[in-house]
């Protein structure tokens, strides 16, 4: 009998050996979730929004509307995991375990993916602004985002199986903290640190060096250009080092323990780090809401909007504001600067 498999026994018939909780982690995780819901449901709602008007003028706009997209999908099946923290045992059953367990890593490396081309997309068009420009269409920008959602629910779908997401113990039901791992999703958590967190950082920091150095050398660029890309290049790396980081490292670092000691030790530093990577729907929408020039405008417009409805002049507000949003964009995009 290998070890995975005896470890499995002794979880088996020590249940609390790995999985011990406290009041402390019986009431802080499910606070913690229950903000990153009231706040992230409205701000993904509100970004969804930002990105469909965004998505109609170039392809930062699809790659901004699909991250927004994935990100309301996850927000909204942080329900159900709030469900289960506060009463302690899932109660939907297993097939819907096994489905948010799914929108969970759907939402990781989709975010991650297109994070990457959002990424890419800037390089080109700071370093290499009059080549590749069919890399830069929205027709392009489409094909891959689809092409990423399906590569991303695929791979999920063949390494993600009902036995290593639920599991029953004396009537009380456990969805995804399922201790120790079994082989097959240790090695799949070793496939996703290097394709779903080490390639995405290189590629995004060769990206990001690569930008930085374009408009340092470029002495046409204003201060405040220079400052914008900073802010967006900013947060695509706070979103795959801070969000992303620490629950790769300790995927990677419980696929590597084969004893339930050193399970248990890791456990509340593992549990931390996925409540850091639902944070990642928070910080996506910083991307669209407030560091592009487009998103900015359209956050004002909703703002405009509501109150403007409530003085009774909702409508000239809106119209005005769309006139000075498209002229600022027909400016920008003659002039050769930018956008986002």
């Amino acid at each position: 009998m290998d070890s995975h498999a005896s470890l499995n026994q002794t979880n088996s018939s020590v249940p609390h050996t790995c999985t011990e909780n406290t009041l402390v982690e019986e009431h802080m995780y499910p606070t913690a979730y229950s903000l990153f819901f009231i706040v992230g449901f409205p701000a993904n709602c509100l970004s969804l929004y930002v990105a469909l008007h965004i998505r109609q003028r170039n392809e930062l706009g699809v790659y901004l509307f699909n991250l927004a997209l994935s990100d309301l999908t996850f927000t909204v099946g942080l329900s159900l995991w709030l469900d289960f923290l506060w009463q302690g045992t899932w109660v939907h059953g297993g097939h819907v375990c096994v489905l948010s367990v799914y929108l969970l890593f759907t939402n990781f490396y989709i975010s991650d993916a297109l994070l990457c081309c959002i990424a890419v997309d800037r390089y080109l068009a700071v370093v290499h602004p009059l080549k590749y420009l069919f890399l830069r269409k929205v027709g392009t920008a489409t094909v891959v985002s689809v092409a990423i959602w399906v590569l991303v629910v695929s791979f999920n779908a063949a390494t993600i199986t009902w036995d290593d997401s639920y599991n029953e113990y004396n009537m009380v039901s456990v969805c995804f903290d399922i201790f120790p791992l079994s082989e097959n999703v240790a090695r799949v958590n070793v496939v996703r640190f290097f394709l779903g967190f080490i390639v995405p950082v290189v590629l995004v920091v060769c990206s990001s060096c690569g930008i930085c150095e374009a408009v340092k050398s470029n002495q046409a660029t204003e201060e405040q250009e220079r400052k914008r890309v900073s802010r967006l290049l900013g947060v695509v790396l706070l979103c795959l080092g801070f969000c992303f980081g620490p629950i790769h490292i300790m995927m990677l670092l419980r696929s590597l323990t084969d004893d339930c000691r050193s399970l248990a030790l890791l456990l509340y530093p593992y549990k931390i780090s996925l409540a850091i990577s639902s944070l990642n729907c928070l910080v996506d929408p910083v991307l669209y809401c407030f560091v592009t020039r487009t998103g900015k405008a359209n956050v004002t417009q909703v703002v405009l909007f509501i109150q403007g409805k409530k003085r009774g002049k909702g409508q000239d507000t809106i119209q005005l504001e769309q006139k000075e949003v498209f002229s600022a964009s027909l400016t920008h995009a003659l002039t050769g600067v930018i956008q986002e």
